[in-house]
């Protein structure tokens, strides 16, 4: 109890506190509905790989995602109808402790790629090789060729054409799956040479997101990520050097950060739409227990080599750009009601939160192409055409009974108004003091952030009262007079469970 005599006993009669100051203040993980969005053969394999790993198939799903995304990158978009079409690439954040075995489980799905693009450099360095030697050949045959215009020129005579020899052809370039880290300057000059993009996976998001404002001359990387999820064309801007042009920028990223990291980040960000981009990923952590064997039969692996396979096709200019994938007419009358049902999601929203919720259908027609593919790799089936309402269901489901409930419980704290996150801190304050009753002085005394001023405190208190969490009862005059100390009643239901 306060030290306060309180010289006016006060019992209110209580309704119920708002329901949002009764529930836990961050939300449990939803279930990962794995077979109802991937499918059987996909649902094993992510479970398996789990298990190995001693991980939540969460986290192999945030690998799954954004890797498989990548790896259709430019080659195929999906397309709902004429003017909108979205590429393939996810953005994915597996969110948990040091111990929650994070990288492990991106590793079920980074681990293959990194051994596909070894493959491929190998495949590669030979034409690099054969290419070097081709080069020498042609830098004589380019020396050999000047002397003959000189010589020409000399003797009055017209300058011989350019021999065929003295031209190398282009530069193989070796091929980047993934990378860990890279300024934007490396990172155009990859996807210049790389067309269908690239994937940036790190094991801790954290330092990247910080860094995002960081290079000497000034200005921020943040607008290149932004266009780098939507694969619109981007050029950068290079000192002393001609600028790279890309057509498509196109780069996935996944990775994992600590709570505590992704509160501050959530909490300082600019709402540009960057955060929102990703996918939180957060579940509870795997029990404990030793993993059961399980076969390997390269299922991952065939899958992920007939997604690279697929190829762009060149354009009226010969330029390579995606194959569109069109949504059938019942897939269109779906998305039309899947935008809908976004809009009144965003009806009581702010903040990040509904930044993430307006990035909703553009997620749900990604991650429909996605699946499809997924489908596809994993079957004998031919390539799909278009986009089925099967496609899209699977995808509004995850949508909806995954991603949006675990959006809510990675923003709990960003999607809260500040008085509304003081008022938590303040009903946390009361329950460690068990105060039934309490003034505003004592709140003040104990110097808490975003607390410690009556500028800060008099708007959560009356929070706290319209929430029906505490009710002003009359003040007690002091005994050598002066304003009379305003005293607050706590709702007694605030206190149960709390000692």
């Amino acid at each position: 109890m306060n030290s306060f005599a309180y010289e006016q006993p006060f019992v209110p009669q209580w309704s119920d506190p708002a329901p949002r100051f009764l529930r836990e203040e961050l939300p449990s993980p939803p279930k990962l509905p794995l077979i109802e969005v991937f499918g059987v053969k996909w649902a094993e394999w992510i479970t398996h790989a789990a298990e190995a790993k001693s991980s939540p198939p969460d986290y192999v799903v945030a690998g799954l995602l954004a890797t498989a995304g990548t790896a259709i990158g430019n080659s195929r978009w999906s397309s709902p109808w004429q003017g909108w079409a979205e590429p393939p690439i996810l953005w994915t954040m597996a969110i948990g402790s040091p111990s929650s075995n994070k990288s492990p489980g991106l590793d079920a799905v980074l681990s293959p790629l990194k051994h596909a693009e070894r493959t491929q450099r190998q495949e590669a360095e030979a034409s690099l090789m054969a290419w070097r030697e081709n080069l020498e050949v042609a830098k004589i045959a380019e020396s050999a060729w000047k002397e003959e215009i000189k010589a020409a020129l000399k003797q009055g005579g017209e300058a011989p054409a350019r021999p065929e020899a003295a031209n190398p052809g282009p530069e193989p370039f070796l091929p980047r799956l993934s990378i860990a880290d890279g300024t934007v300057e490396r990172l155009a000059v990859i996807v210049a040479k790389q067309p269908r993009g690239t994937l940036l996976a790190r094991d801790e998001l954290a330092g990247w997101l910080h860094g995002m404002t960081r290079y000497s001359g000034g200005g921020s990387d943040r607008p290149f990520w932004l266009e780098a999820y939507g694969g619109r064309s981007y050029t950068v801007e290079r000192m002393g050097r001609d600028p790279v042009h890309i057509d498509r920028l196109s780069i996935g990223v996944v990775g994992g950060i600590q709570p505590d990291r992704l509160k501050s980040l959530l909490l300082k960000s600019d709402d540009d739409g960057l955060l929102a981009r990703f996918v939180p990923i957060w579940p509870n952590p795997a029990p404990i227990k030793r993993p059961r064997e399980f076969g390997e039969n390269g299922f991952f692996e065939r899958a992920l080599f007939k997604l690279l396979s697929l190829e762009m096709i060149p354009d009226e200019t010969e330029a390579p750009r995606p194959w569109l994938i069109p949504f059938t007419e019942e897939a269109k009358n779906s998305l039309d009601d899947f935008r809908k049902l976004v809009r009144s999601w965003e009806t009581g929203s702010e903040g990040l939160l509904l930044s993430f919720i307006g990035k909703l259908p553009g997620l749900a027609v990604r991650l429909s192409l996605v699946l499809a593919y997924l489908d596809w790799a994993a079957s004998d089936e031919v390539e799909p055409y278009d986009i089925t309402t099967e496609h899209f269901s699977r995808a509004t489901r995850f949508v909806e009974a995954y991603a949006l409930p675990m959006a809510r419980r990675a923003y709990t704290d960003a999607s809260l108004s500040k008085y509304e996150r003081a008022a938590r801190r303040l009903i946390a304050i009361i329950r460690e003091q068990n105060w039934e009753r309490f003034t505003s002085r004592e709140v003040l005394r104990l110097d808490r952030v975003g607390l410690a001023t009556a500028k800060e405190l008099n708007p959560v208190l009356a929070v706290l009262v319209e929430g029906e969490v505490i009710r002003a009862v009359d003040g007690v005059a002091k005994p050598k007079g002066g304003r009379p100390v305003r005293i607050y009643a706590v709702n007694p239901l605030m206190l149960e469970g709390a000692g």
